[in-house]
Order: structure tokens, then C-alpha cells, then sequence
């Protein structure tokens, strides 16, 4: 492969990385999965070679295991501000719908907006809604916290994939 495309695709996969990594600022956007996309379209074209097939199976289960954190930490969260389940998977509902019907920011909006009022509805307190709306904020911060640590080792192991493929 010519050098001038070897360059292309490398950037090319680097830009998306970043556009997933930095996405993760945005609690309904799959940025991780979006670099596992980049980082599997490397392998495709390029190649995997047995050093890009290991660390591809690694940044697959780091990708797994960011889904499952993601969700954990917001709902433990959730339920440490004393939000029911029904709540939580209200808000998850109204986070999709609002994503899908007025994008982008509209699931940013309906998720949090559906903990406070339901919350607040089922408790008889807007106090306790605005608890359980705190609670999903802390489990998304540290969601988000450990989610951009992932994809920043997901980012390095593409990196040496790069580097020694």
C-alpha cells in the first residue's frame, strides 16, 4: 500500500477516535463504541496480523466492559438519589426519544427532565426530584470519568498496533 494512503487511513481513523472520545462528553452519544468502529475499519483495511487481533479482542472487551460501566454508574447513581427503577427506565426511554426527535441535545434534556419530574411526581417533593436528578449527574460524572480513561487505553493500544503492525 502506498505510503500517502497508509497516512490517509491513519488519520483518517485518528480523527474518528477523537470524535468518539471527546463524544463521550455527551451522556447519550456511544463515543467508545465509535473508536472500536474506527479501530475495527483500521483492521479491516489494513489488516490485523496477530498483534491487531490481540489487541482487538482487548479493545472489544474494554469496549464491552465501558457499555456496562456507563449504564452501572448512572444507575447506581440514580438509585443512591432515591430514583425508582420505573424512573430510570423512563428517563433512559425519554433520553432515546428526545435524542431521535429533536437532535442533538434533546436527550440531554428529557432524560434528566423525566428523573426530576417523575421523582418529584412519585414523592410528593421536588426536593427528592432534584436528589435523584443529582444522583444521575454524580454517577454520569464518574461514568464519563472512567469511560474517557478507557478510551484513552483504547487509543494507546491502537497506537502500538500502529506502531509495531
Amino acid at each position: 500500500m502506498p505510503e500517502w494512503l497508509n497516512i490517509s487511513i491513519f488519520a483518517l481513523t485518528q480523527v474518528i477516535m477523537l470524535v468518539g472520545l471527546f463524544g463521550l462528553l455527551v451522556p447519550v452519544f456511544p463515543g467508545v463504541v465509535v473508536m472500536w468502529l474506527a479501530v475495527l475499519g483500521y483492521g479491516v483495511i489494513t489488516g490485523f496480523g496477530t498483534l491487531g487481533t490481540v489487541l482487538f479482542v482487548i479493545i472489544t472487551l474494554l469496549m464491552l466492559a465501558s457499555t456496562v460501566v456507563d449504564n452501572l454508574f448512572m444507575g447506581m447513581g440514580a438509585r443512591k438519589g432515591g430514583a425508582s427503577w420505573l424512573t430510570l427506565g423512563v428517563a433512559m426511554l425519554a433520553g432515546v426519544l428526545g435524542t431521535i426527535f429533536f437532535p442533538p441535545l434533546g436527550g440531554l434534556i428529557a432524560a434528566p427532565l423525566a428523573v426530576l419530574l417523575l421523582e418529584a411526581y412519585r414523592n410528593k417533593s421536588m426536593e427528592k426530584g432534584w436528589r435523584a436528578l443529582r444522583g444521575v449527574a454524580a454517577g454520569w460524572g464518574v461514568s464519563f470519568l472512567v469511560r474517557f480513561g478507557i478510551g484513552v487505553v483504547i487509543m494507546l493500544l491502537w497506537w502500538l498496533w500502529v506502531w509495531k503492525g
